[in-house]
């Protein structure tokens, strides 16, 4: 931590406004959570009206329903983690030590400024436009900070960019996109340092190669997973790249969490998982959040109230890998991802063939009917400029 306190002072003028030029916006996107119990009910009003996420019949109905049914219920998990999710606090802290490093590696950009952009809480990708307009930045990067890609999360969060940046809400602003890095090295050696500690928490007395490993992402409903969604791939390569990184000296599974409401979902479910390993005999797990970038309700109430609850009940030595929260090897590489494209963007415009976007981000799922999506892959392809007034 040490190095970043160093490098924060040495570049905390390049961060401060007024720059000698505009900055360079690097936009933080997630879907987020609220920082308060009074946020709740409106956090979830915004989730469950996003088809993107959770798709509904008669949604724009249905959406208040469970919004307003669901909030006493999520209020006192939210209070039972301390009163509001900690994402902001973490996902501010994250950006801006990755702007100061970022000032170092990519200097021909500086100075560089992340905003935080979430989908259903604040601040919300309309209030980061503003806030962006003001400081007049003319080159923005949407960095998706879910590592691995879905239609679902990455692609959401993408939607509402394009629907308020082609309307020129952040001013003439041109756009790219880093849309997904689940198996790029630095995450990973963030994660395996991090399952490594919890290991290293266990009694001598217990043999390492019994210690399960369970990797827990957010689930996704199968219509989702059915027409396409390249998200259960992309989280299995980062399972794969992490163990390669371990040697494969622990027995692991992928299993999912977080299911709402009664249609199908991705399975199994981490819940189920536990009971089975328990069942099993296998009585020692490292439980890993490898789709997540900071704490948030899914690790602090979800794996460690909930699910270590039943393990504990189970007779069971369940411990969580810690988040990647303020881990440095995780800010460092997130800087590195940003270093990188903004030099892979900048070649390619000198090169006469700006390219924007990944190759991959350009093509849809082969069950996709989301026009919007069509339409905000195009834009972003093309540098995201507003349309002509």
């Amino acid at each position: 931590m040490s190095v970043l306190k160093s490098i924060g002072r040495k570049y905390a003028t390049l961060n401060a406004r007024p720059w000698s030029k505009s900055p360079t916006g690097i936009v933080l996107l997630n879907m987020g959570g609220p920082s308060t119990i009074p946020e709740v009910h409106d956090f979830l009003r915004r989730l469950f009206s996003d088809k993107d996420l959770i798709p509904l019949p008669f949604q724009s109905l249905l959406a208040p329903l469970i919004a307003r049914r669901r909030t006493p219920q999520i209020e006192q998990q939210y209070t039972d983690i301390g009163g509001g999710s900690p994402i902001l606090k973490y996902t501010k802290y994250q950006g801006t030590k990755m702007a100061e490093l970022l000032d170092e590696l990519s200097p021909d950009t500086a100075p560089h400024k992340a905003y935080v952009g979430f989908r259903y809480a604040q601040p919300l990708v309309e209030e980061v436009m503003k806030e962006m307009k003001e400081d007049g930045v003319k080159r923005a990067v949407a960095f998706t900070q879910y590592p691995q890609y879905s239609c679902s999360t990455t692609g959401s969060s993408l939607n509402e960019v394009y629907r308020r940046g082609v309307k020129g809400e952040a001013g003439d602003v041109k756009w790219s996109v880093i849309d997904r890095w689940g198996t790029h090295e630095g995450f990973i050696e963030a994660l395996a340092q991090n399952i490594e500690a919890a290991l290293a928490k266990f009694p001598p007395t217990t043999p390492r190669s019994q210690i399960t490993l369970l990797f827990s992402a957010h689930s996704l409903p199968m219509s989702v997973v059915n027409r396409g969604d390249p998200y259960i791939l992309e989280v299995s390569s980062t399972v794969a790249a992490v163990m390669a990184r371990l040697g494969h000296k622990n027995p692991y599974r992928l299993v999912w969490q977080s299911q709402v409401g009664p249609s199908a979902w991705m399975g199994m479910q981490t819940s189920d998982a536990i009971k089975g390993l328990a069942r099993l005999g296998k009585k020692d797990v490292v439980v890993v959040p490898v789709a997540f970038t900071s704490d948030h309700i899914e690790t602090l109430y979800e794996l460690d109230l909930e699910y270590g609850k039943e393990a504990h009940e189970l007779g069971m030595t369940m411990i969580r890998s810690e988040s990647l929260n303020e881990s440095p090897v995780f800010i460092r590489a997130l800087a590195d991802l940003a270093s990188k494209h903004l030099k892979a963007v900048t070649a390619s415009e000198k090169e006469g063939e700006a390219e924007y976007t990944s190759v991959q981000l350009g093509l849809r799922c082969p069950g996709c009917t989301n026009e919007t999506c069509g339409k905000q892959k195009e834009w972003f392809a093309k540098g995201g400029q507003p349309e002509a007034s």
